[in-house]
């Protein structure tokens, strides 16, 4: 019995110190609780690696760092809850629709610093008015990047796309707002039209363009464009520096009328450490941080003072930094309801299917 008796005393006696030192450990940042921890949800190869090491030094959280691919599936993780997300990265329209299914916190803009920082044109944006809910944090325009290869006049606006001489010459990006805004635009309509007629006519034009369409595709649109496979795309603002500044043939032109996009820093309710949020969001306020996030990244930097910090060339360049005169008449994508989402998605599936 003894033996017994001294056994579990000695039993008992390693699991206090071995609970004593846990909680040291603890106390010195040595295990990842959720008091210390900030899980983002972010595009994926959306944030410069070294800013995630700094962060963690310079404030003493730990990152969970997690990505997704659209939108939507972003948005099917949140609406599901439990997921502990402490920081969101949604698009324009994506805001909207998280906000009005109360899916996000409402952000307390005394605890953000740099708001100042910020080019007004991009702040107070239609899908959120006031930043009620999200702050920019990069943006940029659909556009056309050519091969002057193959391309002597570059086209200036969508509609030249249409021209004959451009069969089977055209990669589409694989996005039913994209696509169907780029033929709404074409034919002088909103981005974001709910009424029918229009809509109709612009999935009718977009028929007429099939036989100048060489490929709808993803990411795989930059590799064709880079190796010089096919003369002309539309894509990205941020993937087209990506690609002019592989090949030098290759050049961006903003459309005379195109969408301007914002993705966005959110908060979503069911995130469990909103201190760490708001952290994260101030650390990339710092215009070094946000200098050095938009060199890596790509794309453009909403923060005036970090942009100022870029080299010359890259922020003097007006095809991804343009005046406010070029951009002035374009929109950001707003949040459809439903039925009209429903509306796009079936003629952009028709449309993939005559193809």
């Amino acid at each position: 019995m003894k033996k017994i008796l001294y056994f579990l005393i000695g039993i008992i006696s390693i699991t206090v110190v071995l609970g004593l030192s846990s909680l040291k450990l603890a106390s010195k940042g040595g295990t990842k609780t959720s008091d210390n921890t900030l899980t983002i949800f972010n595009w994926g190869e959306y944030i410069n690696p070294d800013l995630i090491t700094k962060f963690e030094k310079e404030s003493g959280y730990h990152v969970n760092y997690m990505t997704f691919d659209s939108n939507e599936a972003m948005y099917a993780k949140v609406r599901q809850g439990g997921t502990g997300y402490d920081i969101v990265v949604p698009s324009d329209y994506m805001v909207q629709k998280l906000a009005k299914e109360n899916l996000l916190i409402k952000l307390d803009h005394s605890k953000i610093k740099g708001l100042s920082d910020d080019d007004p044109k991009l702040l107070n944006p239609s899908f959120d008015r006031g930043n009620q809910y999200s702050l920019p944090y990069f943006w940029g325009t659909l556009g056309i990047v050519y091969n002057d290869l193959y391309i002597k006049t570059p086209p200036t606006k969508f509609s030249d796309l249409w021209d004959k001489k451009y069969k089977n010459s055209i990669i589409l990006t694989d996005d039913t707002r994209d696509v169907i805004g780029m033929g709404l635009l074409e034919q002088g309509y909103s981005v974001n039209s709910t009424d029918q007629k229009q809509i109709t006519k612009a999935y009718h034009r977009l028929l007429e363009l099939t036989p100048n369409i060489k490929a709808i595709l993803g990411d795989e649109v930059m590799n064709y464009m880079i190796n010089n496979e096919t003369p002309m795309a539309v894509v990205y603002s941020g993937q087209a520096q990506e690609m002019t500044s592989t090949n030098a043939h290759l050049h961006y032109v903003i459309p005379e009328r195109t969408n301007i996009w914002y993705d966005n820093l959110a908060i979503p309710k069911t995130a469990k450490n909103v201190k760490a949020a708001y952290a994260f969001i101030n650390f990339m306020q710092n215009p070094k941080n946000a200098a050095s996030n938009a060199q890596w990244v790509g794309y453009s930097t909403p923060n005036l003072k970090a942009k100022a910090l870029l080299p010359k060339a890259l922020r003097q360049d007006k095809e991804y930094y343009p005046e406010t005169s070029k951009i002035k008449d374009d929109e950001a994508y707003t949040n459809l309801n439903p039925y009209w989402t429903g509306v796009y998605n079936d003629y952009y599936l028709q449309f993939k299917m005559n193809k």
